[in-house]
């Protein structure tokens, strides 16, 4: 069989992305290992894996919001935060819900939590980092609201100027409204430009021109390289930071990492069978429950298993992720997919059958892409 990269037609033909489950299935399991692991995990760089979130929850949301223009002619700002409502705030304020009634009851870590629930409730999250408060690990959502926030109202704006000027303005008009939202703008920024990594390899991807340049990303033999080329990338994490002077530029290296192996988890090889598998896929799609409480479950265990309490190693981040996992999938059923489906049909128009293309009735029902 001829090895082949995958055309523009068939990458705007792909109603789901499973490959990009499967990635985020290993982000968020690596971060797990990360918090409970201890030195024996160390190895991992599993500090580094919520950057493979940003990049993904970049690149999907703006190819969802690219993907409805070419189908209705616009961008329906109000569609896109209705979603992003029921995606995130359910499942985030259960969490949150269970993680206080949790903490009131131990007593120890009630009064921490108390002081910083105003910046919780209110999706702030990343001013107040004390490692003390069960919470900590939620400032990844506090970044990523703000980015759901202004970039879809920057490619709005961006659409009313010449073709040459969109992308651009929509960079420099997002980092500018950013920026007042931080104080530590060093710290947070970083983080931002990886989000905007992913979004920009959106916009790339969806043009034909952009695409072109990047479509020999998608063969099968450079996949194969660019996915041994991202391992062996992931492991000198520890080393990078040292030579580079610190993780912020590491932070962006892997970023850029993370976006050019994209492309070839979309086209024919082994990256995409390797992450599609099911179940990688089945983790993915319940990471953002398994993120989201992976600390209450590791405080449950615990209580429950005295023998790994306060014993950090890889069966503790073992035991912790596979009962973070059942919660999540749990509230996967329960919580998550319920309310994404409600958000979906609030968010339907009368008029959908006057859109510029009419929906396949045998396509696969566009998933509700993004993540922690």
């Amino acid at each position: 069989m001829k090895l082949k990269r995958m055309t523009h037609a068939e990458f705007l033909g792909l109603r789901r992305f499973e490959a990009l489950d499967g990635l985020r299935a290993v982000a968020a399991v690596i971060v797990v290992f990360f918090h409970f692991g201890g030195p024996a995990c160390r190895a991992l760089s599993g500090w580094i894996g919520v950057h493979i979130f940003f990049v993904l929850s970049g690149f999907l949301i703006t190819t969802l919001m690219l993907r409805e223009k070419d189908r209705t002619g616009r961008i329906s700002l109000r569609n896109f935060y209705v979603r992003r409502v029921f995606r995130i705030m359910p499942l985030y304020y259960l969490a949150l819900a269970a993680t206080v009634a949790n903490s009131y009851r131990q007593g120890r870590a009630w009064p921490i939590l108390r002081g910083h629930l105003p910046e919780y409730l209110g999706f702030m999250n990343e001013y107040h980092l004390n490692p003390a408060t069960p919470f900590l690990h939620t400032w990844t959502i506090g970044i990523e609201q703000k980015f759901y926030l202004v970039w879809p109202l920057g490619l709005v704006l961006a659409g009313l100027l010449s073709s040459r000027l969109r992308i651009p303005f929509a960079v420099v008009a997002t980092v500018a409204v950013l920026i007042p939202w931080t104080s530590y703008l060093a710290a947070c920024g970083i983080h931002y430009s990886v989000l905007l990594l992913g979004a920009l390899l959106a916009l790339v991807l969806h043009h034909p021109r952009g695409f072109a340049l990047l479509s020999p990303l998608t063969h099968p033999l450079a996949g194969a390289g660019l996915l041994v080329g991202f391992l062996c990338l992931h492991m000198s994490i520890p080393g990078l930071v040292g030579r580079l002077g610190g993780e912020p530029p590491v932070i962006f290296l892997y970023g850029l990492a993370v976006a050019l192996l994209l492309p070839s988890l979309l086209g024919p090889g082994i990256g995409r069978w390797l992450f599609s598998l099911r179940p990688l896929v089945f983790v993915g799609e319940r990471s953002y429950g398994l993120y989201l409480f992976q600390f209450l479950a590791g405080a449950m265990l615990f209580a429950l298993v005295p023998g790994v309490r306060g014993e950090p190693g890889v069966l503790a981040a073992t035991l912790v992720a596979l009962a973070a996992l059942a919660v999540a999938d749990l509230t996967h059923r329960r919580v998550e997919q319920p309310m994404i489906g409600l958000g979906r049909r609030l968010t339907r128009r009368p008029d959908a059958g006057r859109d510029r293309e009419a929906p396949d009735p045998h396509r696969k029902q566009t998933p509700p892409w993004v993540s922690p």
